[in-house]
C-alpha cells in the first residue's frame, strides 16, 4: 500500500516539473524597481497595489525583525511609490520616508545580504532624484564605491558575472551595457530588476525576449515578481535531498534528473541561468544525484577550495558561509563512501574539521544565505554526523543540545518566533542527527505544532537582495520532519 506521505511527496516532486522557473515567493525590493523602471509592463497596478498592501502600520516595509532587513525594502517601495506619482502612492512613500529618516541616521547591524551597501546607495540617490534632501545617505552605504562602478560600466570595463544579479544599481548605464548577457529565456543576472534597468526606460517590442522575460516572471503572481528567476537547479537539489533523506519514497521523472545532471560543467552548475557556477548548488546537485543513484565525482569542487574550506565562487568570496561547505562534505563524504578509493576522503576531513571550528560557543551555526541559525545547524550538524567521523560526535552533540534548548513552549523554534520551517530544520536534527528517544517529548511538541502550523505560509527568512521563501524547499523540509516525527512517535503526534 502506498503511504499518504510518499504521494504528498510524489505529488510535491512532480510539481516541481510543473513550475520550471521554481516557486519564489515576492519581492517587495524586485517589484519596487519593476514599478520605477517599467510603468508599461503588464501588471503594474497590481504591483502598485502589492507596495501599497505590504507596507508595515509604522511605515516601513519588511520582517518584523532585525531592523537591517528593512532597508532595501522600504526603499525600493519608496522610490517606486514616489515614481508612480498618485496621491495615495506619494503618501505611503513619505510615512516610509519618515521611517527610513531615523533608521539612517543611526544605522543599525546591516544583514549579509548581496550588494546591500551599493543597492542601498542607489536607492537613496534616486529617491533624492526625485525628492532633493528627503534622506541622508550614510558614508556607511555610500563609500564612494557605486561611483566606481557606475564610472567602470560607462567606461565599457567588465563587471564581475556576480554583480550581473544587481545590475540595475548602476542606473541608465546599464541599459543594454555590453559584455552583460541575456540568456536565451530573456533574463539578465537571473533577476527581473536586473533584466528591466538592462532594457532600460524605452519600452520594446512585444517580441523582445527581455519583456517576455518580465512578462512570465510577473504572471507567476498576477504583477508581483520573484527576487531570483529561475531558481529551477537550486530548487530541485534541495527538494530531493530534503525528501531522500527522510525515507520518503518518490519516483523523479527523468527529466528531473537530467535537469540536475546535464547542466554540470567543469567549473559546476549555477542557481539558475545568468548567475555564475558556485559550490553550494553544485554541490548540492552531487549530493541529490548520489542519493538517487546518479554517481557523478565531485571533482567541479576542486575549483573552490582554499586551504581551510570551499568558498562559494571561484576566486573566493567576502565572508564565508557554513552551509556551503557543509553541502561540500556532503558531497566529497557521499562519492568516499561510494567509491573509497578515489582519494577524497582526506578532503572530507578538512571541511569537516573547518565546520567543527566555526561552530558557536552554544552549538549553533549561523549562515550568510539564511536569516536563522536553525537552517545552518541542520546543514552542519547533519553533514557532521553522517560523514564528520568521530572527531564530530562532540560537536553534533552540542549542535542538539542548543536545538532542544531554544525550543519555545508551544514546541515551535524560530529565530524571531516559532515558524514551521524553524522548527522543521530543529526536528531534522534532533531526528537524524541526535538521539531521537531521548527527544520524545520535544519531538512529540514540535510535530504538533508542525500539524497546527500546517495551512499557514511561513515567513519569507532567505537572503537574497531581500529576504524570500522558496516554497517548495520549504514544504518538503516540512513534509520531511513531519514524517520522520511520525516514524519515531509511531504513528502519534500528541498524548
Amino acid at each position: 500500500m502506498i503511504r499518504d506521505v510518499d504521494l504528498r511527496a510524489q505529488e510535491l516532486v512532480d510539481g516541481l516539473l510543473a513550475e520550471p522557473w521554481g516557486q519564489v515567493s515576492p519581492s517587495v525590493y524586485e517589484t519596487g524597481r519593476l514599478v520605477a523602471f517599467t510603468p508599461w509592463l503588464a501588471g503594474h497596478a497590481e504591483r502598485v497595489a502589492f507596495l501599497l498592501r505590504t507596507q508595515r502600520p509604522d511605515g516601513a516595509w519588511g520582517p518584523d525583525g532585525e531592523p537591517g532587513y528593512l532597508l532595501v525594502p522600504s526603499l525600493s517601495a519608496i522610490d517606486a511609490l514616489l515614481a508612480e506619482g498618485s496621491a495615495e502612492a506619494v503618501a505611503a512613500a513619505r510615512r516610509g520616508l519618515d521611517r527610513m529618516r531615523p533608521l539612517l541616521a543611526a544605522l543599525p547591524p546591516l544583514p549579509d545580504t548581496p550588494a546591500i551597501e551599493l543597492i542601498s546607495a542607489s536607492l537613496i540617490r534616486s529617491v533624492d532624484s526625485r525628492l532633493p534632501g528627503a534622506l541622508p545617505a550614510p558614508a556607511a552605504l555610500d563609500d564612494g564605491t557605486l561611483d566606481l562602478v557606475i564610472a567602470a560600466a560607462k567606461q565599457g570595463g567588465p563587471l564581475p558575472q556576480k554583480m550581473w544579479h544587481a545590475l540595475e544599481i548602476i542606473g541608465p548605464a546599464a541599459a543594454g551595457l555590453p559584455g552583460v548577457p541575456v540568456e536565451s529565456m530573456g533574463g539578465v543576472g537571473a533577476a527581473p530588476a536586473a533584466t528591466a534597468a538592462w532594457l532600460g526606460r524605452t519600452e520594446p517590442p512585444p517580441s523582445d525576449p527581455s519583456r517576455r522575460f518580465l512578462e512570465t516572471a510577473a504572471r507567476q503572481h498576477g504583477g508581483p515578481v520573484a527576487c531570483g528567476l529561475p531558481i529551477t537547479v537550486f530548487e530541485r537539489s534541495w527538494v530531493l535531498t530534503l525528501l531522500n533523506r527522510a525515507g520518503l519514497a518518490f519516483d523523479p521523472h527523468p527529466e528531473l534528473l537530467l535537469s540536475l545532471s546535464e547542466p554540470l560543467g567543469p567549473d559546476g552548475v549555477a542557481t539558475g541561468p545568468g548567475l555564475p557556477p558556485d559550490a553550494d548548488t553544485t554541490s548540492a546537485v552531487l549530493y541529490a544525484l548520489a542519493l538517487l543513484g546518479r554517481r557523478v565525482a565531485p571533482d567541479p569542487l576542486t575549483g573552490y577550495e582554499t586551504e581551510t574550506n570551499f568558498s562559494t565562487w571561484t576566486g573566493g568570496e567576502q565572508g564565508r558561509s557554513v552551509t556551503t561547505n557543509a553541502h561540500v562534505l556532503e558531497a566529497f563524504g557521499q562519492y568516499a563512501r561510494l567509491e573509497p578509493g578515489a582519494g577524497h576522503e582526506a578532503t572530507a576531513a578538512k571541511v569537516a574539521a573547518w565546520l567543527r571550528n566555526v561552530q558557536r560557543v552554544d552549538g549553533s551555526w549561523t549562515d550568510r544565505w539564511h536569516v536563522s541559525p536553525y537552517y545552518a545547524t541542520m546543514a552542519a550538524a547533519l553533514a557532521l554526523a553522517e560523514f564528520g567521523g568521530e572527531d564530530s560526535a562532540d560537536s553534533v552533540r552540542a549542535a542538539v543540545r542548543w536545538v532542544r534548548g531554544t525550543q519555545r513552549p508551544d514546541g515551535s523554534w524560530g529565530v524571531w518566533g516559532g515558524t514551521a520551517e524553524e522548527s522543521a530544520y530543529a526536528l531534522h536534527v534532533l531526528l537524524l542527527a541526535g538521539e531521537p528517544e531521548d527527544a520524545a517529548e520535544a519531538v512529540r511538541a514540535g510535530a504538533g505544532f508542525l500539524e497546527e502550523a500546517s495551512d499557514g505560509e511561513p515567513p519569507a527568512l532567505w537572503h537574497d537582495k531581500d529576504l524570500y521563501l522558496p516554497i517548495a524547499i520549504v514544504r518538503a523540509a516540512v513534509l520531511a520532519a513531519s514524517h520522520l516525527a511520525r516514524a519515531q512517535l509511531g504513528g502519534t503526534l500528541v498524548t
